[in-house]
């Protein structure tokens, strides 16, 4: 059982690394906190679309599943949402800091 539980953390926890990753480097979007701060926003989005899931899984229940076990997609989806608005936060944040000066 404990198995079970680690293979759908580790699995969320790539998840949320990789779009940390796609999102700061790739993408050079505008981040509060730079890396770092991707990446905690990245991993917090998967694990909340994870629970996500887990709560609205018959609404969900056409998404595929991911080595029979995870559906990959909603913390896919909320870790790019949580990224974006992050995003967005930290970027106006940054313009309000431009003009005080």
């Amino acid at each position: 059982m404990f198995d079970y539980y680690l293979l759908i953390g580790l699995i969320y926890t790539i998840i949320g690394f990789f779009f940390a990753l796609l999102y700061y480097f790739v993408f050079k979007k505008p981040i509060f906190g730079r890396f770092v701060g991707a990446l905690i926003v990245a991993l917090v989005g998967s694990f909340f679309g994870g629970v996500v899931e887990y709560l609205f899984s018959d609404l969900i229940h056409s998404l595929t599943n991911f080595a029979g076990v995870v559906n990959i997609f909603p913390p896919i989806i909320v870790s790019i949402i949580f990224l974006q608005i992050f995003s967005s936060v930290g970027a106006g944040k940054k313009n309000r800091d431009k003009e005080d000066r």
